[in-house]
C-alpha cells in the first residue's frame, strides 16, 4: 500500500501541471485579445474620425503649414498681432527713432565715472545723472509727437449740446440712439404728438 500512495502523488503532481500551464496559457491568449480589441478599436475611431473631416482637409492642412512657414521666414506679423506684438513692435520703432548722440555719451561717462555710469546691483545711482537741456527737450517734444499720433489714431465722438436730452444715463443714451435708427421712422408722428399735446 505504501507503494501505491507513492504512486499517487507523483500522478496527480504530474495532473496539476498541464492544468496550470492551460490556465497561464489561457490568461495569456485572454490579455492578447484584449489588446488587440483594444488596438482594432482605436483604429475603428481614427478611421471614423477621418471619414468624418472634410474631402480637402490634409490640403488645406498642409497650406496652413506652409502659410506659417512663409511668414516665420518672412517674420511679418499676423493681420491681428496681440498686444506683446503690438508693444514689440512700438517699442522697436520708437528705439529706431532716436537717434544716440555719442559726444555727449562720452561725456556723460567721463563725469560720472565708470563705476556709476554702469551701475551694478550694490550702485547707489541717486543724483549722479544730469540729463542736458537738449536731450530733456528731445524727449518732451518725441513724447508730445506720440501723444499727437494717439489722437489721430483714437478720435473721441464728439458731444452735441444742442440736442435734446431724453435720456437717464449713458447707456439709456446709446439705447435711445438705436431705437431712433431702427425704428424712428415709425414713431415720428407719435412722437410729434407727444410733444404738441394733441396724442390720444
Amino acid at each position: 500500500m505504501g507503494d501505491s500512495s507513492a504512486d499517487d502523488k507523483p500522478g496527480s503532481s504530474s495532473s496539476s501541471k498541464p492544468s496550470v500551464d492551460f490556465n497561464q496559457r489561457f490568461r495569456k491568449l485572454h490579455q492578447l485579445r484584449q489588446q488587440c480589441r483594444k488596438a482594432n478599436h482605436e483604429q475603428v475611431v481614427e478611421e471614423d474620425r477621418r471619414k468624418k473631416l472634410p474631402k480637402n482637409y490634409e490640403a488645406r492642412k498642409a497650406r496652413d503649414e506652409w502659410e506659417l512657414q512663409e511668414m516665420e521666414e518672412r517674420k511679418v506679423f499676423p493681420s491681428d498681432p496681440g498686444y506683446e506684438d503690438m508693444t514689440l513692435r512700438q517699442h522697436t520703432r520708437l528705439t529706431t527713432a532716436i537717434k544716440p548722440d555719442i559726444e555727449s555719451y562720452k561725456k556723460m561717462r567721463e563725469i560720472v565715472g565708470v563705476d556709476q555710469f554702469y551701475p551694478t546691483a550694490n550702485t547707489l545711482i541717486q543724483g549722479s545723472h544730469y540729463p542736458t537741456s537738449a536731450a530733456m527737450e528731445k524727449i518732451s517734444t518725441d513724447v508730445v509727437g506720440q501723444a499727437k499720433r494717439r489722437e489721430q489714431f483714437h478720435r473721441r465722438r464728439m458731444f452735441d449740446p444742442d440736442a435734446p436730452v431724453d435720456y437717464i444715463n449713458d447707456k439709456n443714451m446709446r439705447f435711445n440712439k438705436k431705437l431712433e435708427k431702427f425704428y424712428g421712422q415709425y414713431t415720428e408722428d407719435i412722437r410729434e404728438d407727444l410733444e404738441r399735446g394733441t396724442a390720444i
